[in-house]
C-alpha cells in the first residue's frame, strides 16, 4: 500500500496512540465493570448487543478498526500492526450477516498476545474460544464467512456496543459487559472505583451476616421517593 493510499478517506492507517503504563492497567484487575460504569455516571458502558464468548476478563487499550459490513481485509492488517496487550476493537457496522473473525484469526491474535477482541458484528468458530486464552466479545455468531475486498481504516474513532471508542481508550470487561474509559480519566476512575468496590463489599458482608440497618434503608428510600414526587407532581 502506498503512502498516498494510506491518506485517503476510507483507506487510512493512522499511527497508534501511546499505550498506558501496564502497572496502571493492572490496578483495574478485579474491579467489576458495574462499579466502573457507576463511577462514570452510567454513561460509558457498552450495551448488551456486545456479549462475551470464552474467557470474559478483558483489560487493555483499544486498537481500533473500521470495516465495511461483512469484510475483514483491514482486520487482517490490524492484526499485523497491533502490539501485545492491545484490544482489537472492530466496527463492522453491527452486521449479523457475516462473521468477521474465526478460529484462525483468533489463534493468530492469541499468539501475538493481544489482550482481547471486541466486534460490533459477528464471529464464527466460537468453540475454539474454549481453549484459547483470548477474551472475545461480539454481537453474535454465524458460520457465514467474510469478504476480503476492503476498504477500511485503522486507529480511527469507531462505534461499538452503543459507545464511541477512540484509539487508546482503556476497555475493562467482565461477564456483565465492557466499560470504555478515556485515557485522561483513568487515574481518577481507578481510585474512585476501588473505593466504591470496597464500600459495596462491606455492605454485602453486613447483609450476609444479617447486619442490615433496615431503618436507615427505609429512611433513605423514603426521602428519595418524596423527592421524586416533588420533582414530578401530578
Amino acid at each position: 500500500m502506498t503512502d498516498n493510499m494510506k491518506s485517503k478517506i476510507g483507506l487510512r492507517i493512522l499511527e497508534s496512540p501511546e499505550r498506558p503504563d501496564p502497572l496502571l492497567l493492572k490496578r483495574f484487575e478485579g474491579i467489576p465493570s458495574s462499579n466502573i460504569g457507576d463511577i462514570m455516571n452510567r454513561l460509558y458502558c457498552m450495551d448488551s448487543s456486545v456479549r462475551p464468548f470464552g474467557r470474559p476478563s478483558l483489560i487493555g487499550p483499544a486498537f481500533t478498526v473500521k470495516v465495511p459490513e461483512g469484510d475483514n481485509l483491514f482486520i487482517h492488517r490490524a492484526l499485523d500492526l497491533a502490539q501485545p496487550g492491545d484490544i482489537l476493537v472492530v466496527d463492522g457496522g453491527g452486521s449479523m450477516c457475516r462473521a468477521l473473525m474465526g478460529e484462525i484469526m483468533f489463534t493468530y491474535a492469541s499468539q501475538k498476545r493481544l489482550a482481547g477482541i471486541v466486534i460490533n458484528g459477528c464471529i464464527r468458530d466460537q468453540d475454539s474460544l474454549e481453549v484459547l486464552n483470548l477474551p472475545v466479545y461480539a454481537a453474535g455468531v454465524t458460520p457465514q464467512g467474510p469478504y476480503k475486498h476492503g476498504p477500511g481504516e485503522i486507529n480511527v474513532p469507531v462505534s461499538c456496543g452503543g459507545q464511541a471508542v477512540l484509539p487508546g481508550d482503556i476497555l475493562v470487561g467482565d461477564n456483565d459487559g465492557i466499560c470504555v474509559i478515556r485515557r485522561e480519566d483513568t487515574p481518577q476512575i481507578i481510585d474512585d472505583a476501588l473505593r466504591k468496590m470496597a464500600a459495596e463489599k462491606q455492605v454485602l458482608k453486613n447483609y450476609r451476616s444479617s447486619q442490615i440497618a433496615f431503618e436507615d434503608h427505609k429512611k433513605e428510600y423514603e426521602e428519595k421517593t418524596e423527592l421524586c414526587f416533588r420533582q414530578h407532581p401530578c
